[in-house]
């Protein structure tokens, strides 16, 4: 049992940690209280939050008791990005509508019927001036610059605002208030974690360990995987998204997507590896990982579906036999029935900046019928039954 809540972890504090504290759960007859805290700052989860999730669900599987802390006070400070700014803070309406979003997501990994969930807005918000002087005091400047990137942006002379170093306190005072056992999070936290040990000592109370999961990198291949990098496969997208995202991770990601994206056994994780090493094409091997990744969030024939779309959109080379999205004229009401390849594009991908669609055309990702595209600002006649196809997985029709 403990080698399996230990598996794919990066870092536990203190290292015999969990399993003292398996073993004074037994002993007391008791369940663990095991907390996430997140912060509502984007509202969709992805396979990056799931790396975290899947092993609350462990614990939630052996009966432990799962507390989701919802970052309702921290998220309108804003929590140190770990680059050289600080993160913009959110208001109280997005905070509300993020968290929602987050909590009907959670029911894709863990049971949220047996979660508990709190924000901790219900006790930051009712401290007074007074208690959150005393609460700072417990908690040195030293201390706090052993934070990498406080000590970084200090070393530069970089502008670091009071909230920033207020907040490790705030989030460490959450694990006070709950009584936690285990604090989880991804390897970027540990200090706001161990934060949470440091002030339960100093409230005499029994100090949780931490638990660190390694930061799964996004689609590509270098960042960690963030909604504002947009190199994410979301928990909520479509199966042909997931599928045709996950295909287009580098090679050099493959291993790890197997550890921490899959829920194959080890024995089929280590199977896969050895076939890579011995030559096998990376193509098979992500289309296994893509598969998997769908059944998960959606289900097996979903995933069987997704691969047959993705071998007719991707490897089939007739351009007429793709499948392609019906998109009305009228809906681009606002377009001239003449207009740019620029605006066409930029009103068909709005996910994508103008730039973005830009570069796009200028690198030749762009066609309609038979011609690529290379000149965004030539003018073309919007005309029914043309096709478009645009990057590598997006193709559309006008109606």
């Amino acid at each position: 049992m403990i080698d399996t809540l230990q598996e794919n972890v990066s870092i536990i504090l203190p290292e015999n940690g969990l399993e003292e504290k398996l073993k004074q759960a037994k002993e007391e007859n008791r369940k663990l209280s095991i907390k996430l805290g997140f912060d509502p700052t984007a509202p969709d989860l992805h396979l990056g939050h799931a790396v975290v999730l899947k092993k609350l669900k462990q614990f939630q599987d052996l009966g432990h008791q799962i507390i989701i802390v919802v970052g309702s006070f921290t998220a309108r400070i804003g929590d140190p990005t770990g680059k050289n700014k600080a993160r913009k803070a959110l208001s109280a309406e997005d905070v509300t509508h993020n968290a929602q979003t987050y909590i009907n997501q959670l029911s894709k990994i863990i049971n949220v019927e047996k979660t508990k969930i709190v924000f901790n807005s219900d006790w930051l918000d009712a401290l007074n001036f007074s208690e959150v002087i005393q609460l700072l005091s417990k908690v040195t400047v030293a201390q706090l610059m052993h934070r990498n990137d406080f000590n970084k942006r200090f070393t530069e002379n970089t502008p670091i605002a009071m909230h920033e170093l207020v907040y490790p306190i705030l989030q460490g005072f959450d694990s006070v208030k709950i009584e936690c056992d285990i604090e989880m999070g991804g390897t970027d936290q540990l200090f706001n974690c161990t934060m949470g040990r440091q002030l339960q000592e100093v409230h005499q109370m029994p100090a949780q360990i931490v638990m660190c999961m390694p930061l799964l990198k996004g689609l590509d291949g270098k960042e960690k995987m963030s909604k504002s990098l947009n190199n994410i496969i979301g928990l909520t997208d479509e199966p042909n998204e997931m599928f045709g995202k996950t295909m287009s991770i580098p090679d050099a990601l493959i291993e790890e997507f197997i550890d921490l994206t899959t829920d194959f056994s080890m024995e089929e994780k280590m199977s896969l590896k050895s076939k890579m090493e011995n030559g096998e094409n990376p193509m098979n091997i992500k289309k296994l990982i893509a598969k998997n990744i769908i059944s998960q969030y959606h289900n097996a024939e979903a995933a069987e579906n997704a691969e047959l779309f993705f071998n007719n959109q991707f490897q089939n080379k007739d351009f007429e036999k793709k499948s392609f999205e019906p998109v009305s004229i009228n809906s681009l009401n606002h377009l001239q029935h003449k207009t740019s390849v620029l605006e066409l594009c930029h009103q068909l991908k709005k996910d994508l900046s103008k730039s973005a669609v830009r570069r796009l055309i200028q690198s030749g990702g762009v066609q309609i019928d038979t011609i690529k595209m290379m000149e965004p600002d030539e003018e073309i006649i919007l005309v029914k039954e043309t096709k478009i196809k645009i990057g590598k997985r997006n193709f559309f029709e006008l109606m």
